[in-house]
């Protein structure tokens, strides 16, 4: 957290939190939502001022119920989360990065929702992949060793298929999980839409 967020914290720490006027896509860009866009239940618009970009990855962190927020000086802006709290992306030199540029060296688990969603989880961090990079992934994963098949994939999501699929990416072998989209949050321990305590 920068120094002078944590400055702003200690000099103003009652500052009401804000719910619903920042999102976090799907494909790791981050969308400011006015009231109006909120009502109409919009993506809202993406943020592209790099110095902004960065001042949010750096303030970026979770509360104990598992709410994402940017800590924005003394307020805390919660964010909704379209899938997960982290979007990955692939890198030819790193393997996978996250929407921020941070490397994903090592790999704990992988998953894979009904929909073909890879989701990636390493230490602390869950991450969706962004679509526009599955196909790379698609190509690397393997039952029994050979490519799998658009068939043998759906066949695979569907549970009809026992057999261990493996993402075989960046020096790792990944035995892949199925996971419902809707069991994220759980799974996961994340809120995907924040909103204020009852209190």
């Amino acid at each position: 957290m920068d120094p002078i967020v944590q400055q702003a914290i200690a000099k103003w720490p009652n500052v009401p939190h804000c719910y619903g006027w920042l999102a976090l896509d799907a494909r790791g860009n981050w969308r400011m939502r006015d009231a109006a866009v909120q009502a109409a239940q919009l993506p809202g618009d993406r943020i592209s001022n790099a110095a902004l970009l960065g001042f949010i990855h750096r303030n970026y962190t979770h509360d104990e119920q598992g709410r994402w927020y940017f800590q924005n000086g003394p307020q805390r802006v919660y964010v909704n989360l379209e899938i997960t709290p982290y979007i990955a992306h692939t890198d030819p030199a790193q393997g996978f990065v996250l929407q921020h540029g941070e490397a994903l060296p090592l790999i704990d688990s992988a998953w894979m929702t009904e929909s073909g969603q890879l989701i990636l989880q390493a230490g602390d961090k869950v991450a969706a992949l962004d679509d526009r990079d599955l196909a790379e992934c698609l190509a690397r994963l393997r039952i029994d060793g050979a490519a799998v098949d658009d068939e043998q994939l759906l066949d695979w999501l569907s549970g009809h298929h026992s057999q261990r699929l493996i993402l075989d990416f960046a020096g790792q072998r990944l035995p892949v999980q199925r996971i419902a989209r809707a069991q994220l949050q759980q799974q996961f321990g994340f809120v995907a839409a924040p909103q204020p305590d009852p209190a």
